[in-house]
């Protein structure tokens, strides 16, 4: 699931998404055959990847909710092979839809039909069936957003001739001046190797607080989100937590505050007795003096996406090794700097530097390499450990090195051990494959110089401070803190 920004589109990819959009405005026919105005009472929603290649214009409107109505919510997420899912509860009657939790996007969007949703070449996520979508004729509360709204003026913040506002006679430049009375147009949103089309629809979202109440909870109503009805590689939704005007930090009010979350490790994927801890306002930035704080830097290209400077990493007591400055600084472009994602599975390290990363790992281990398994798997460094009896509860893995992270403001974090190196299946012959999950950055000097991604947060306590625009760390056993937060039932 791992995705790279682009800052524009090719010529084919243009015409690949107006493919696209044809589609979804087929679909969207088909799901809005009965009109709809919009609701004059309070609409509702409920909790349980990629990156964009639109520049979003900075909005002079303002979406977000009181201080006052902005209560903390606490959300769990379930864990699969590739990411952290969440609990959309959309629509009246509810509408349950899993979606993935990304940090590295703003939109929130959600397969739409359950019959006519199409997702194109998808042959690589079979694990990833479907498992719900929304259908907006079947909830009351549910409308078409307006060509002139501000979701709409920021959804096409492109004035191309691709854009489907201008195909549809509402360019840009009249949607600014709101004068454009007809529905939104379909959008295109873009990922680094998923694109999805659809229509911006609103609904009232239905979230939980953190009361001990467990049914305590707060309403959005008019809640924006992607109603999409087609989609290449990207088989499940997303909730984007980027600070655009679409996210849904921003949406219900957060991005003077913050969020935190504790990623539990994947052996615990698809376990249904145990989730993560999603943790959203006050609450999640509070009594945090024994972490460590980076800041958060500031890319001109992408202002929507947080970012952190990465000075050095260690490879067990060895020498540290000095990375790029592109991993800390951003050239007259914006581009560079190292994006902290949660919607990308490996982090990725640009060349040559990753290999002198490889390099450094090589020297420290002494188990025989696993080429075989290298070659069938794409990762770079995989090796046979022995594993008595084939009970994987037996493996020693302390003679792997430990890797810690140097980011900006002098913050160290030592990655857990399981997060560097992985089992690729279960024991045999008593013995066991453990592969890093580790890769390069594709060549580009464009959009960011790295990426932190989901595998290495394991089992650390990540608070994104929104206030005072820093990120802190903090190693943990999450499994605990779930336990503590009554997202553990035994």
């Amino acid at each position: 699931m791992a995705r790279k920004m682009t800052s524009f589109f090719s010529f084919s990819t243009c015409l690949f998404i107006s493919f696209f959009l044809s589609s979804a405005l087929l679909h969207f026919n088909q799901c809005y055959a009965k009109e709809r105005h919009p609701s004059s009472s309070s609409l509702v929603l409920s909790l349980t990847r990629r990156k964009t290649s639109l520049s979003i214009p900075k909005p002079s409107y303002n979406l977000v909710r009181k201080d006052s109505e902005t209560l903390d919510i606490r959300e769990p997420l379930r864990e699969v092979r590739d990411g952290y899912l969440i609990s959309l509860n959309i629509g009246t009657p509810p509408q349950i839809i899993q979606v993935y939790m990304d940090t590295g996007s703003d939109l929130t969007w959600v397969p739409c039909g359950s019959l006519s949703f199409d997702c194109i070449d998808c042959d690589d996520y079979k694990d990833h069936k479907l498992m719900s979508s929304f259908s907006p004729s079947f909830s009351s509360s549910s409308y078409r957003d307006f060509c002139a709204s501000p979701s709409c003026i920021d959804i096409h913040s492109s004035d191309n001739p691709f854009d489907q506002c201008t195909i549809a006679g509402c360019s840009l430049s009249t949607l600014l001046k709101g004068t454009c009375s007809r529905p939104c147009p379909s959008f295109a949103y873009t990922y680094g190797e998923g694109i999805v089309s659809g229509t911006l629809t609103r609904d009232t979202l239905r979230v939980h607080g953190t009361s001990s109440n467990p049914n305590s909870i707060r309403e959005v109503p008019k809640f924006v989100f992607g109603c999409v009805g087609t989609t290449y590689r990207e088989p499940i939704g997303i909730v984007g937590f980027g600070k655009g005007p679409l996210s849904l930090t921003s949406q219900l009010g957060f991005l003077q505050k913050g969020f935190s979350h504790c990623f539990l490790p994947f052996k615990f994927a698809n376990n249904p007795n145990i989730s993560s801890p999603l943790v959203v306002g006050d609450l999640a930035i509070s009594s945090k003096e024994n972490f460590q704080f980076t800041p958060m830097l500031k890319s001109p290209m992408y202002p929507n996406f947080y970012y952190i400077g990465l000075e050095a990493i260690t490879v067990g007591n060895g020498a540290t090794t000095q990375v790029p400055l592109t991993l800390r600084e951003f050239d007259s472009l914006g581009n560079g700097g190292m994006l902290i994602d949660s919607g990308t599975t490996y982090t990725h390290l640009p060349n040559p530097f990753y290999s002198d990363l490889l390099t450094a790992l090589r020297l420290s281990i002494n188990y025989p390499r696993a080429e075989d398994i290298e070659a069938r798997t794409g990762f770079d460094l995989c090796y046979r450990l022995p594993c008595p009896n084939n009970n994987i509860n037996s493996l020693v893995t302390d003679d792997f090195p430990s890797v810690t992270f140097h980011f900006l403001n002098n913050v160290s974090l030592v990655l857990p051990n399981e997060n560097n190196f992985y089992a690729m299946g279960a024991p045999r012959n008593s013995t066991v494959v453990k592969c890093l999950l580790f890769q390069s950055m594709e060549d580009s000097d464009e959009g960011p110089a790295g990426i932190f991604g989901n595998f290495q947060q394991q089992n650390v306590e990540v608070v994104y401070d929104l206030e005072k625009e820093r990120i802190g760390f903090q190693t943990t056993d999450c499994a605990s803190i779930a336990n503590s937060q009554g997202l553990h039932k035994t």
